[in-house]
């Protein structure tokens, strides 16, 4: 039986790719909030039309709700042998709701995994990223550059132009950085409280590295 695991980290600190990793090794469902936020707007549902209306006005998602439409998916057929959370909680409420719903239903999480990479490896990590103005796809000049400077390389883009975000410029950068210190931090202590952090030193280490010290720790804590 594989856990039911949470994944914690500051941005470009590698979660999405480790948590799709996590959810293949184990065959456990990667439960991404934004995911199920989208299904649950395209197929019209109850949850769908709250959700909707809160993003449209720019509002946030309460913690209630936000809680009970990830705890609904946490009652899912496929989330019985375990799953991992990518991206919620995100605050020490979300995560109080989230253990009370959860208790309710006899469950609990068994371990708080977090990537710890200094804020330096991410600047560079971020500002590093480039993404196609044809296509979208997403170059890491570090990791994965182009085999052309500033260009594109898949065939249908013809060479097309390769762009830096916003969101990848150093002034953002740190500005999450500084966001997530704030409303994560408390997060990670709130685990570590509870005797569920598990961290993860992940500074210059590739993926595949990465992968295998969580899958060393999991089995070591006999977690998965």
């Amino acid at each position: 039986m594989a856990g039911r695991l949470l994944i914690l980290g500051a941005p470009g600190a590698g979660k999405g790719t480790q948590a799709q990793r996590l959810a293949e090794r184990y065959s456990i469902p990667h439960i991404s909030t934004g995911d199920i936020f989208r299904s649950h707007t395209e197929k019209g549902t109850e949850f769908g039309k709250q959700i909707e209306d809160y993003m449209t006005s720019g509002r946030l998602v309460p913690d209630t709700l936000a809680c009970e439409i990830i705890v609904k998916r946490l009652s899912e057929d496929d989330c019985s042998d375990g799953y991992i959370l990518d991206g919620f909680p995100r605050s020490v409420p979300q995560a109080e709701h989230l253990e009370a719903l959860l208790d309710k239903k006899g469950d609990s999480l068994d371990a708080a995994l977090v990537l710890e990479v200094p804020d330096e490896e991410i600047v560079g990590r971020l500002t590093a990223r480039r993404t196609c103005s044809g296509c979208g796809k997403i170059y890491n000049l570090q990791f994965q550059p182009p085999q052309e400077d500033g260009k594109c390389d898949e065939v249908d883009c013809e060479g097309a132009e390769l762009l830096q975000r916003e969101d990848d410029q150093e002034k953002t950068i740190r500005r999450r950085l500084d966001v997530y210190h704030e409303t994560t931090e408390p997060l990670i202590d709130f685990y570590t409280r509870k005797g569920l952090r598990k961290s993860v030193e992940s500074g210059n280490l590739t993926p595949d590295d990465i992968a295998a010290k969580i899958e060393k720790l999991l089995m070591a804590e006999g977690v998965c």
